[in-house]
């Protein structure tokens, strides 16, 4: 694919996965695909410049979505994976009708998840703030269930919690017990792990649950969801061990530790973009192209 220019055709199956998210979190459901697809090549990209994307309107989101989007097409990506709650709340439809390769994100798969797992109807849905504010898993369990009772419960604390490696501290336990409470109170048999950070707090969150509670870790299950898509699509790659590169728009204090705690397994080299130029210049280019491409329809944030 030629520099800053969108495919018009899906590329072969030997281009890699390309997978966003607002910053490092996204690193888990890598690690996912990395144990289930083991052949293909991921391109990760963590916006980490401009985190946190809960703060931001729907419009600024979708445009973000949409650029990071590009980033990873300007690398020769066949597909992407939108590893942000966020972002996969409120920009998916948004991906899927102006990106010209499959778009796989991280809500419907833990849906179907969670349909697939509970046995009394009784879900548990946990999460960052913004997204159980957003109600997006919400919204999706219940049509397809109508009869199923939600429990959704935001845990703002476990994200700085698993950032500062406490995963089975006190503290931790304590505030765990504090936020599952009314969980626990519903008897909910089934909980969607809600934030790309939760899946490290699993020993925690199964202690306080008890043994009768099934987790469902979204970036398995997108995991799963991305190689169903690949292979209809006859894109899956299983021919060689895969090859992986990831880009940062900053280079967040204690990134490389995180980010081997998040991946389980030690980085390779981590190129810091200058993201401001990209979107000046080659992204420019793409919104340029959308607008040629789709000028019927106006494109969030197309004045770049």
């Amino acid at each position: 694919m030629s520099p800053a220019t969108l495919p018009d055709a899906l590329p072969d199956r030997a281009a890699p996965v390309g997978v966003f998210d607002s910053g490092i979190g996204g690193l888990t459901v890598v690690r996912q695909l990395m144990r289930l697809l083991p052949g293909e090549d991921i391109i990760y990209f963590g916006d980490t410049a401009r985190i946190p994307y809960g703060t931001k309107s729907d419009d600024t989101v979708k445009r973000f979505a949409l650029e990071d989007s590009f980033f990873l097409l300007d690398q020769g990506v066949k597909a992407v994976v939108v590893a942000c709650n966020t972002a996969s709340a409120i920009a998916i439809q948004v991906l899927r009708r102006f990106l010209p390769v499959p778009v796989v994100g991280v809500i419907e798969p833990g849906v179907q998840g969670a349909l697939r797992e509970t046995r009394n109807g009784r879900v548990g849905v946990i999460g960052t703030a913004t997204t159980i504010r957003s109600g997006a898993y919400r919204r999706l369990l219940l049509a397809a269930r109508p009869d199923l009772q939600v429990v959704s419960q935001p845990c703002p604390l476990f994200v700085p919690l698993v950032e500062e490696g406490w995963i089975e501290d006190e503290a931790t336990y304590l505030i765990a017990r504090r936020y599952l409470q009314p969980l626990l109170e519903n008897r909910v048999d089934t909980v969607i792990l809600g934030c790309t950070h939760y899946p490290l707090l699993r020993p925690v969150l199964g202690k306080v649950l008890g043994p009768g509670v099934r987790l469902v870790d979204s970036g398995v299950e997108a995991a799963h969801h991305l190689k169903q898509v690949l292979a209809e699509a006859g894109l899956l790659n299983t021919r060689r061990r895969g090859e992986h590169r990831f880009y940062l728009s900053d280079f967040p204090y204690k990134f490389q530790e995180i980010g081997e705690r998040f991946l389980e397994r030690t980085l390779p080299h981590v190129e810091t973009v200058n993201f401001e130029a990209f979107l000046l210049n080659k992204g420019r280019r793409f919104w340029a192209q959308l607008e040629k491409r789709w000028h019927s329809a106006p494109v969030p944030g197309g004045d770049g």
